[in-house]
């Protein structure tokens, strides 16, 4: 299936103008979903009420939207007032600042899109990925899109270029704000966690050496529920001890590597983990009356004769 552009843009460059498209870069795999239901099987539905007299149920039609400026004190604003707080959209991502590719700390990425050229932009598309290839630069730029103003840097591939939404400074938390305890470790122990890392290192990330064991796991689960089947709890040795456990850091460091040195490097997989009794449910969007979809493109079924049962169930 091809790409499906989600709007025409025009990517200021000095003086040019480089008309582009935007794709997005990115595609949920996502979460499976459970729906809410009754014991009889009927679907559950979110409804507002108020918090003054529960009992009553308000419609959307008689909700409107208001700013807690003080403890249960609130303006309130009119769908038109709001709107004219909206920013008009813009077409142009207007470059203001090329910088080191590499000068922009990865926690502040945000969503990711895809720029390609659009009618007459190859030349100077093409243009512009070289250079930023050739400096080793990436540019920052704003950005209004949906009527939000984002910064967003543009960054060089060889393929192309991709657009990285960027999060403003007040919507990142600081490790400072921890207080973690700051500690030198000793020559020792920092020689055998140094030859650790080196056992271990990779000189590129590869995706597809990784999978979604907690979602696999999940729609085998799915699955043999399906066919009839009993869906049996797996136990997680590993997350039964109760307390911490004080550890010689420097034989962790030495198993780590004898452990590491006569076997191929894995990745490691995380023990799933079970969900906490306390956390609070949410009731998930209701799905479409022709029946409960899964999530798409999902991992390879474990066992193969399930898919003609699930497609008759689907019926």
């Amino acid at each position: 299936m091809a790409a499906r552009s989600l709007a025409s843009l025009s990517l200021g460059f000095g003086l040019v103008s480089i008309p582009v498209r935007l794709y997005s870069a990115t595609e949920s795999a996502g979460t499976v979903r459970f729906n809410l239901l009754t014991k009889d099987g009927a679907r559950v539905k979110q409804q507002y009420v108020s918090e003054k007299d529960p009992s009553i149920v308000v419609p959307r039609s008689d909700m409107v939207k208001g700013y807690e400026f003080e403890k249960d004190r609130y303006v309130l604003f009119e769908p038109a007032e709001l709107k004219s707080l909206e920013e008009g959209g813009s077409h142009l991502i207007d470059i203001v600042s090329f910088i080191p590719e590499k000068a922009v700390d990865p926690i502040y990425y945000d969503k990711a899109y895809f720029l390609a050229p659009d009618k007459r932009g190859g030349k100077p598309y093409n243009l512009l990925k070289a250079a930023m290839l050739e400096s080793g630069r990436c540019a920052l730029a704003r950005w209004v899109w949906k009527s939000k103003q984002y910064v967003v840097q543009v960054r060089a591939q060889g393929e192309g270029l991709v657009l990285q939404q960027l999060l403003y400074a007040d919507e990142v938390r600081s490790l400072k704000d921890l207080d973690i305890e700051q500690m030198t470790p000793s020559a020792p122990e920092l020689k055998l966690a140094l030859q650790l890392i080196d056992q271990i290192s990779a000189d590129t990330y590869e995706p597809t050496m990784f999978e979604d064991e907690e979602k696999k796991r999940i729609l085998a689960a799915i699955d043999a529920k399906i066919e009839g089947k009993q869906v049996v709890a797996v136990e997680h040795p590993d997350e039964a001890h109760g307390g911490a456990e004080v550890i010689d850091l420097t034989e962790m460091l030495r198993a780590s590597l004898s452990r590491g040195a006569g076997g191929a490097k894995q990745p490691a997989k995380r023990p799933a983990r079970p969900a906490a009794a306390d956390e609070a449910e949410v009731v998930t969007p209701i799905a479409s009356p022709k029946g409960a979809k899964r999530a798409p493109k999902a991992a390879k079924a474990t066992d193969e004769a399930a898919a003609p049962v699930r497609a008759r169930a689907r019926k």
